[in-house]
């Protein structure tokens, strides 16, 4: 029995020492991609793409962003606790067919704003300011706040003249928070 014993602390051991030879899987090698950079009034933002599972929301946004559309515009409804968001409903932008993909509205998810229909977003999009559940699979989130979580907490936090269209908040600020300046930039970013 002691030898048995044995056997079993030494096979132990064995495993235990080849376990920690093992090398680690090794991390994913950093990516150049292209990132939206929001200049606010209230400070800096930077967006990542979904690009693979949003493909032709994030065409259509870059497309803009590059156009100059953004310029100016400001974030126009302003829901504390909920969304910040930005853009307009006149068409600006072509429209483009729904995307919903796996990706959550946590904070910081930038997603296409529309109407009923699912395939009427263009220019309106909006970022989480809290966790939003109830939005899972019903809108293309097409992007990831990767910088300015304190800045987006700003604008989450003006005053707000407080309207209502139904039963859908559309709190306006007080003082207009603007991007002043949309861009598309290059950076390395690890996956």
């Amino acid at each position: 029995m002691r030898s048995l014993l044995l056997s079993l602390v030494a096979a132990l051991a064995l495993l235990s020492t080849a376990a920690a030879q093992t090398p680690a899987a090794p991390a994913p090698a950093p990516t150049e991609e292209e990132v939206a950079v929001l200049k606010t009034t209230l400070g800096t933002m930077v967006l990542r793409f979904y690009e693979k599972d949003a493909p032709l929301t994030t065409a259509n946004f870059k497309k803009l962003v590059r156009e100059g559309w953004y310029d100016g515009r400001p974030f126009y409804r302003v829901v504390k606790g909920h969304v910040i968001q930005a853009g307009d409903g006149d068409g600006g932008g072509k429209t483009v067919k729904s995307e919903v993909n796996n990706h959550l509205h946590v904070p910081g998810a930038v997603g296409l704003a529309r109407e009923n229909n699912p395939d009427s977003g263009s220019t309106e999009f909006y970022i989480c300011l809290a966790p939003r559940p109830h939005l899972d699979g019903k809108y293309t989130v097409f992007g990831q706040l990767i910088e300015g979580m304190d800045v987006l907490e700003k604008i989450g936090n003006v005053d707000v003249t407080m309207n209502y269209v139904g039963s859908v908040a559309f709190h306006e600020p007080k003082t207009p928070v603007l991007i002043e300046k949309a861009s598309i930039e290059k950076r390395v970013l690890t996956p």
